[in-house]
């Protein structure tokens, strides 16, 4: 059952489908090297096969160069706040 609640201020809920588990659990890890994150959680990705795996970040708690990215996306996003 997917939440209808978005995740609280600072959090993002990530969603990885890929055709094998190792392939999935390698893009979390790439993830959780950036930003603390949940333990994830993993389903089929339908009938054809695959996996889907879901996790929460904490963007508020990224380690480079995930803070360098958010940032420059947050600079960015006030300037066009002002216009």
């Amino acid at each position: 059952m997917q939440s209808t609640e978005p995740p609280s201020d600072g959090h993002a809920e990530v969603r990885i489908v890929a055709a094998s588990p190792e392939v999935a659990r390698r893009v979390a890890e790439v993830l959780r090297r950036c930003f603390a994150a949940t333990e994830q959680r993993s389903y089929p990705a339908g009938h054809d096969g695959g996996t889907r795996l879901d996790l929460t970040v904490d963007t508020g708690r990224a380690a480079e160069p995930a803070r360098s990215w958010l940032d420059t996306s947050r600079s960015m996003e006030d300037g066009h706040r002002r216009k």
